[in-house]
């Protein structure tokens, strides 16, 4: 594996700032990198294919919600967000206010989204990951305004977080 970080720059990957960060993954954009609220970067595997199908399945169930709904624009697991807490996620589905996305200029737009989703899902592997998710959720997505889900591709099983009061 190899990762790329241009023969200019030599960094503390803890000490990336937001900017230095954004291009340390559009060099890598092979892969999905996020980053935690202590600046350490992950960079997560690729989806089996269970997992893939049910990702795309929750997607355009969300999307068809969505439209329905009117209120908001769903995101796939290609869209990372700047969260309350300085993480760098990118959860497997998420909602966004319309009237929250308003308020962000066109340059924040095209980059990480500097909003905690309303809503987010993140699937799991079967190996055994989901306590791990649900703790994610339940610190990760919550420190700004989301009520956040994780399940596994195979079990009925669904982790939930309450929402949380708005920091907006």
């Amino acid at each position: 594996m190899k990762l790329v970080v241009d023969e200019e720059t030599v960094i503390q990957l803890r000490d990336m700032t937001e900017e230095e960060f954004y291009e340390f993954c559009s060099l890598n954009e092979d892969y999905r990198i996020e980053r935690t609220a202590q600046g350490d970067i992950q960079i997560m595997p690729p989806a089996g294919g269970e997992a893939g199908y049910q990702s795309i399945d929750l997607s355009e169930q969300l999307q068809r919600w969505t439209r329905r709904d009117g209120r908001g624009v769903a995101f796939d697991s290609s869209a990372g967000f700047q969260l309350p807490n300085g993480a760098t996620r990118s959860p497997d589905a998420s909602w966004v206010l319309r009237s929250r996305l308003a308020k962000l200029t066109r340059e924040q737009k095209r980059r990480f989204l500097p909003v905690c989703p309303d809503f987010v899902v993140e699937l799991t592997s079967p190996s055994g990951r989901l306590r791990r998710c649900g703790k994610r959720c339940g610190s990760g997505w919550t420190t700004g305004r989301s009520s956040a889900g994780s399940s596994t591709p195979t079990a009925k099983r669904f982790i939930s977080t309450a929402p949380v009061e708005s920091r907006s």
